[in-house]
């Protein structure tokens, strides 16, 4: 859908266009753009202010029934913490009847289901504490797809951890305190960086700045890394698939690191086309490698 503009409103884009004329595509329905196949216009762009004439034409693309991030996040991360709890007491209908409510015998069992339930938790507390959104919404097709992901994948591997018929990593006890070790040091940087972003960005503001190293030794990544946090979730599930030796926790870790490397090559990307003096030494997601 194409919108004319005569040059003579200064108001955003996507309230002057669209929300009087089209009220049943909310604004996070919106997205208003100069080319049909360009970027979105930012809610905060104003029409005079665009690489425009005093004529021109608007493309509308309606983006569909939208949900909010905090929603999707709670929800993603809401389930994996149940289900793995549902294997790790092993509710009926699980294992063989004889198993049922009983626990393992393995302390490491016992261990990782603190840690994982530490990590969802840490999740669900950030999300509602932590984290501040640049864009309210995602398609709500989203919380289908992310929970399939995430609620899948801690089926597979909770089944196979707290199954009966576990067996301990390789190495033992030696082998577990070191994946403890790794996994808890990982989550407090990730927790320090999540942090470090969230002071970057002031209360009800879209504000794009370069993070940088603070006073907090976690954060002094930044000088080899654009974005740590995934850095630091990848040694967390490094840890714990190390923890475990379980072959499910290692495909997720897998899974995970290649998503995460996918979306840290993005901000990279978007931090150099955005900052002209963007640190030039940092990678994406691993130092000097990646």
């Amino acid at each position: 859908m194409k919108f004319e503009h005569n040059g003579k409103d200064n108001r955003p884009t996507s309230t002057k266009l669209c929300a009087a004329c089209y009220p049943q595509w909310y604004p996070a329905r919106q997205s208003i753009r100069l080319d049909p196949k360009g970027k979105s216009l930012k809610d905060e762009d104003v029409l005079q202010h665009l690489p425009v004439g005093t004529t021109a034409t608007f493309y509308f693309r309606d983006l569909g029934a939208q949900i909010s991030w905090v929603t999707v996040f709670l929800t993603e991360y809401a389930g994996p913490l149940l289900i793995y709890l549902m294997f790790y007491f092993r509710v009926p209908f699980i294992y063989p009847p004889k198993y049922d409510f009983t626990t393992s015998k393995h302390w490491v069992v016992h261990l990782a289901c603190m840690c994982h339930s530490f990590h969802y938790v840490k999740r669900l507390l950030e999300t509602l504490f932590v984290h501040r959104f640049s864009h309210g919404t995602m398609p709500l097709r989203n919380i289908f797809k992310n929970c399939t992901y995430y609620w899948g994948f801690a089926a597979w591997m909770a089944y196979y951890i707290n199954h009966p018929l576990y067996t301990p990593p390789t190495y033992g006890e030696q082998q577990v305190k070191m994946a403890l070790i790794i996994f808890l040091f990982c989550q407090i940087g990730n927790f320090s960086i999540h942090i470090a972003l969230r002071n970057l960005r002031p209360p009800g503001s879209k504000t794009r700045k370069i993070p940088y190293p603070t006073k907090n030794p976690f954060t002094w990544i930044f000088l080899l890394v654009s974005c740590p946090n995934y850095t630091y979730e990848l040694g967390s599930w490094l840890g714990f698939t190390l923890m475990t030796q379980c072959l499910p926790v290692a495909f997720f870790t897998l899974v995970g690191f290649i998503q995460m490397t996918v979306w840290a090559k993005a901000k990279h990307r978007s931090y150099l086309k955005e900052f002209r003096d963007y640190p030039p030494l940092r990678s994406p997601i691993l130092p000097f490698v990646l």
